[in-house]
Formats: structure tokens, C-alpha cells, sequence
């Protein structure tokens, strides 16, 4: 008898797991389909407000990203520089290969002109002359983009270089992942003077001395191939193959889409198509809406506490509140049309006396597909005391002589 329930259960347990893989399955499928082909080897749409891939392709998977790596360069010089910092142009920085603005060795430039350089024509030697005035080194600042990618919270990422050339050092090749390169776009995104550079168009310089005058002017095509695009950078070597990675914002909503291998000569525009078909289908599929609901909380029954109205024969009882900021209650979040928000609240059945007003006794959990993505502390309203002789003498006093 009980062989032939285990081999019943074996056998519910096999069609479950079978059905939730093909739910599992259908629901990839389903998303697949709406969204359509990509090019890129690796791909990746973001919330830029939560961090959570909505879509990814290979998005884990770790690949040289060209240019896209001056996106850190930038962010860096930004936060450990001064615009108005003098640069001197090391014969390192001067012999950098194409793309370059050709700086000539000697020479001194404001920090702040050659980030334009750097993200609007994606110069490889101003890109080096950047690091080494930052980090003293390209080996140093390399350090100090490896550590500012941990932070950020990448998980799969080993920068060698500040422009992006294919490389390696003793910590292996220069590359990325779609999912770490969209998380280094979010964080830059939050800097105003990052927008502002990579949102310009057009941009003229000249060295301190005056006796060389630049004109450069924006690769970034997709700034004006979509209403809302507000940053993105560009980038290609012979190993990373196209690459891109951009920041678009809408109506509250902001998607980032991070792009690796995307093509090869002959194949320059697949970048565009890709991120547009990207950013198009988070635009039509994940809308803003508020994920607070207002748990159902019970009374709670106090074992050995003192009632509210003080009578003997009563049973003590304390109610329950769930500590949520105001502003949380009107936070909106990003929600695809077929995702699902779940409520769950944890409570005790019975609590022992005494009980302290604002004691924690459990939490309201929100997830996201399962996921958690918000959780409160459920806290007692009242104080509730314990039952004690000397309470009992009182009550006996008062029924039997008053």
C-alpha cells in the first residue's frame, strides 16, 4: 500500500513539475513572440528605476564591449574630477589608435572638454588621457572601474582598459554583460552632467593654449531616431562586434536597453533595429501603476493580558498595524500586462502578555511573479499588560464591595 502511494505521488509530483515547465515555457514563448528576433548576441531591457530585467537574451553571459565602456570613464572623471582640472597629454594617451582626436603629447586640455571628446566621438586617446590624469595609470584606473562596477552592482564584469580596446590583463579579457552594462548606464543616467554631455549634439574646444580648435560631433544617431532617448553610447572592436547601450525615458518610465555583439561590418544598423524594437515593446507592454494594498490585519488575542475594559472574564486583545511610509503608498512601479502582484502577511495566531505598543510580530510581504520586492513590519497598536495577583485582588475588591 504505501509502495503504491509513493508511486502515486512520483507521479502527480512529475505532472506538476511538467506543467509548471511548460507554463514556464509557453510564458517565455509568449514574450518571445511579441517581442520578436534579435540580432544582438546579447541583449538586454531594463527598469531603470528598479534594476529589474524585463527582457534579456544571453544577458549573464560576459562579452568584450568596445566603447560602451567610456560610459564608465565618464562617470568616473565626473565624480573624482573637476571640469576645469588641467590634463597633460602623455605620449601613452597620444599613441592611442583610431578613433582619435589626435592629441600630440605635451599638450593640456580642460578635464571637462575631453569628456565631450570622449562620449561624442568616442576618442580612444582622450580616453586614456583621462584615466591617467585620474588614476595616475591606465592600470590604476582600470582599478578604479572594476571597483566602481562592484559597487554598482555588477556581477560579471572586468574592465582593462578606459576606451574599450580589446585587451587582457592577469584578471582576464575586458568585457561585460548586457545585464552589467544596463546597470551602468542606470547609474550614470542619475548624474545630471552625464546627460547633459551625452544629450549634446554638437560641441567646439580647443586646448589651453589656444592654438588648436575641435569640432565634434555626436555619434549617438538614436538620440534622434526615437522621442525620449536621453543618453547612449556607441561601440565597436573586432572581438565586441557592435555594441550599445542606451537610457530612454517616458511619461514616468524609464527603460534602459544594453546591446553586445550586435552584428559585424555590413551589418552597422542592426543596433538601431534592435533597440528600438526593444524599447518599443516596453513601451507598449510595462505601464506605471500602484502596487499598495491595504492588508486585512485581525485582532490578535493576548493570552494572560489584561483586557481593554478591564473586566475579569474578558479576553485580552491587541490590534495589529503595518508600518508603511506615506510615500509608499503612492510609489508606482513598472508591471507587464500578463505580471501579477501578491500580498502576504505573516501574523501570529496568539501573542503572550505582556505586550509593548509598537512591538514587531510580523510583516506584509508584496511580490512581483514570486519574487519579493517590498516588505513592512506588522507592529502591535496597543500595550497590553500582564494578568498579576495583585490586578486579581483589585478586581475581586471591586466586584464583592463596590
Amino acid at each position: 500500500m504505501k509502495k503504491r502511494m509513493r508511486q502515486w505521488i512520483g507521479i502527480l509530483l512529475t505532472v506538476s513539475i511538467f506543467f509548471i515547465g511548460t507554463s514556464s515555457l509557453a510564458r517565455a514563448g509568449e514574450r518571445e513572440e511579441s517581442l520578436g528576433e534579435l540580432h544582438a548576441t546579447c541583449a538586454v531591457l531594463m527598469d531603470g528605476d528598479s534594476g529589474r530585467v524585463l527582457y534579456g537574451k544571453e544577458e549573464e553571459t560576459a562579452r568584450p564591449n568596445a566603447s560602451t565602456t567610456k560610459v564608465m570613464t565618464c562617470i568616473l572623471a565626473l565624480e573624482l574630477g573637476e571640469g576645469d582640472e588641467k590634463v597633460q597629454i602623455s605620449a601613452r594617451a597620444a599613441a592611442q589608435p583610431d578613433v582619435q582626436l589626435n592629441l600630440r603629447e605635451g599638450e593640456t586640455y580642460y578635464l571637462e572638454d575631453l569628456l565631450y571628446s570622449l562620449m561624442l566621438r568616442s576618442h580612444n586617446d582622450t580616453a586614456v588621457a583621462i584615466a591617467e590624469h585620474i588614476g595616475g595609470s591606465v592600470e590604476e584606473f582600470a582599478k578604479l572601474m572594476n571597483e566602481k562596477a562592484r559597487e554598482i552592482g555588477c556581477e560579471n564584469t572586468h574592465f582593462v582598459t578606459p576606451n574599450g580596446l580589446d585587451d587582457s590583463d592577469e584578471g582576464g579579457v575586458h568585457s561585460t554583460t548586457a545585464r552589467d552594462l544596463a546597470l551602468i548606464m542606470r547609474y550614470a543616467i542619475a548624474n545630471p552632467t552625464f546627460l547633459k554631455i551625452s544629450q549634446t549634439r554638437e560641441y567646439s574646444f580647443s586646448d589651453i593654449s589656444g592654438k588648436r580648435q575641435f569640432v565634434v560631433i555626436n555619434t549617438n544617431a538614436f538620440l534622434d531616431m526615437m522621442d525620449g532617448v536621453i543618453a547612449g553610447k556607441t561601440g565597436f572592436t573586432a572581438d565586441a562586434g557592435y555594441c550599445y547601450v542606451c537610457a530612454w525615458q517616458q511619461d514616468g518610465r524609464t527603460l534602459i536597453v544594453a546591446l553586445l555583439g550586435c552584428g559585424w561590418p555590413n551589418n552597422k544598423n542592426y543596433k538601431w533595429q534592435d533597440t528600438r524594437q526593444l524599447l518599443t515593446y516596453g513601451e507598449e507592454h510595462y505601464q506605471l501603476v500602484s502596487y499598495w494594498r491595504e492588508p486585512d490585519l485581525h485582532t490578535v488575542t493576548v493570552q494572560d493580558g489584561i483586557p481593554e475594559d478591564g473586566e475579569l472574564y474578558e479576553k485580552a486583545c491587541v490590534d495589529l498595524v503595518c508600518e508603511c511610509p506615506k510615500e509608499d503608498k503612492t510609489e508606482q512601479i513598472l508591471l507587464g500586462d500578463k505580471e501579477k502582484i501578491q500580498i502576504r502577511c505573516r501574523t501570529p495566531a496568539m501573542l503572550e502578555a505582556p505586550v509593548k505598543a509598537g512591538t514587531q510580530v510580523g510583516t506584509v510581504s508584496f511580490y512581483l511573479d514570486g519574487k519579493l520586492f517590498r516588505q513592512y513590519p506588522v507592529v502591535t497598536r496597543d500595550t497590553v499588560e500582564k494578568i498579576s495577583f495583585a490586578w486579581c485582588v483589585d478586581q475581586i475588591f471591586h466586584r464583592f464591595f463596590h
